[in-house]
Order: C-alpha cells, then sequence, then structure tokens
C-alpha cells in the first residue's frame, strides 16, 4: 500500500463524496478508481452497464424500483 498525491480540489470532491454514499475517503477514492479501471477497461459500456455486470459478477440480484401510487 502506499500514498497518492492529489489535488486539495479533488480530495475535497472526495470528501463530500464520501458523505453522500456513507463511504470513508478512502473506500470513496478506491470505488472511483475501480469504476474509472472499469469503464476505460471496456469503453463501449456505460457507468450503468458496468455496475450491472459488477453485481451480477457478485451475486447480487437488485429488485427494480417501481413508480408508487399518488
Amino acid at each position: 500500500m502506499g500514498i497518492v498525491n492529489i489535488d486539495d480540489d479533488l480530495h475535497d470532491q472526495l470528501r463530500r463524496a464520501s458523505k453522500v454514499s456513507c463511504r470513508s475517503i478512502n473506500a470513496q477514492a478506491a470505488y472511483w478508481i475501480k469504476i474509472g479501471m472499469l469503464c476505460e477497461a471496456s469503453p463501449t459500456l456505460g457507468f450503468t452497464e458496468v455496475i450491472r455486470r459488477e453485481m451480477d459478477a457478485a451475486g447480487v440480484e437488485p429488485h427494480p424500483l417501481t413508480a408508487s401510487a399518488a
């Protein structure tokens, strides 16, 4: 494991995003790195498809949301 130098602005964005996603700053950075690597490896796929494939590979079966009656 090593230390990664990132710009202060990006660190601030990581801190803010980590609060929204309930992750530590390090976990948020790792998530962004992993997703970025997957997207670069599969440039024809969109973010949603990359996530769907990762969920499938992990055996996660999310149920689609349905519109609630007003």
